[in-house]
């Protein structure tokens, strides 16, 4: 009955009417007798690394025999649809590892065809632009961020995922433990609630959203708007005077105040002079240490507290 299974599989692969198995015609054409029983007597619990447990796929989603699409469905080809035939690997006991697909960095085959078994399945809307992102570029595997063999994907829970982006993006892990910053640490926040990392698109840096402001007020509705009176670089682009990842000043500003102001705004005419060692009169709002009372605290949001935008009638200045 199995061989009876697996000959009816092989033909409708033939035919092209399935998508349980990657292209291996070119590596090894010979399944195991036994499916997946074959890879077991070898690939055990006590054989295998710590790291790695062939049999741990049960626990997944992949091993189960009820649902049609998975490799352990009805008409499946098990362990062999994703790592390809294993008939000269396991025959006599053979070591040929390099027969099958190992998914590791190792492996005789290059990044673009070890995805190609997980892309012969995941081929769903979310995968569509996988080839022009920048992972697919950088030649990242799949099994670089996503582990099968267990039943729990660290990349797929919120409060593990980031551990797994860090491995590669160390400025953002050294960004996340800055003073102010995104609650990734706590585990209210993942890196895939603002970055896409299948589907490139056209948005910068895979973000999910067309635009950086347009994914940052996903969250912060309130600075939407739209406003009365609008300030040009919160509706254009949030990065502006804020840092995504995290900053070492409040708000997770790239700046302190009035610097980060005074990159656009000019000081002529107005109080907010710069801080120096020579005193200012009184007169001018200045003090004995030297500066304007007026960059003190809060500095420019002392007075123009909606930074982002007004709905006010006199709320030209972003007063009130």
């Amino acid at each position: 009955m199995i061989l009876l299974r697996r000959f009816i599989t092989l033909l409708l692969l033939a035919l092209g009417l399935t998508a349980h198995a990657a292209d291996w015609t070119r590596h090894d054409t010979e399944y195991s007798p036994k499916g997946a029983d074959t890879c077991l007597k070898c690939h055990d619990a006590d054989s295998d690394t710590d790291t790695f447990t062939a049999a741990a796929i049960f626990k997944g989603k992949h091993a189960q025999r009820g649902n049609a699409h998975a490799p352990f469905g009805p008409g499946g080809l098990q362990c062999e649809a994703c790592h390809g035939p294993g008939g000269r690997h396991s025959a006599g006991g053979s070591k040929k590892k390099l027969t099958t697909n190992s998914f590791k960095p190792d492996s005789f085959l290059p990044v673009a065809e070890r995805n190609a078994a997980c892309l012969a399945c995941h081929q769903g809307e979310q995968r569509s632009a996988w080839h022009a992102g920048a992972h697919a570029r950088s030649d990242v595997a799949c099994t670089d961020c996503h582990k099968l063999h267990t039943g729990n994907d660290a990349v797929r829970t919120k409060a593990s995922q980031p551990e797994v982006c860090f491995t590669c993006h160390k400025q953002q892990r050294a960004d996340f433990h800055k003073t102010s910053a995104h609650p990734v640490k706590a585990g209210r926040m993942a890196c895939s609630d603002c970055h896409d990392t299948h589907n490139a698109g056209s948005a910068t840096a895979m973000l999910k959203r067309p635009t950086v402001t347009q994914t940052c007020q996903s969250c912060h509705a309130d600075k939407r708007g739209p406003f009365l009176w609008e300030h040009a670089p919160a509706a254009e682009d949030c990065t502006q005077c804020h840092n995504a990842h995290g900053s070492v000043r409040n708000a997770l500003l790239t700046k302190s105040p009035p610097l980060l102001c005074q990159q656009c705004h000019s000081v002529a005419g107005h109080p907010a002079v710069a801080r120096t060692g020579a005193a200012l009169p009184a007169a001018s709002g200045g003090t004995a240490a030297g500066g304007s009372v007026f960059l003190l605290a809060g500095s420019c949001t002392n007075c123009h507290s909606q930074v982002h935008g007004s709905n006010h009638p006199a709320g030209t200045k972003l007063l009130r």
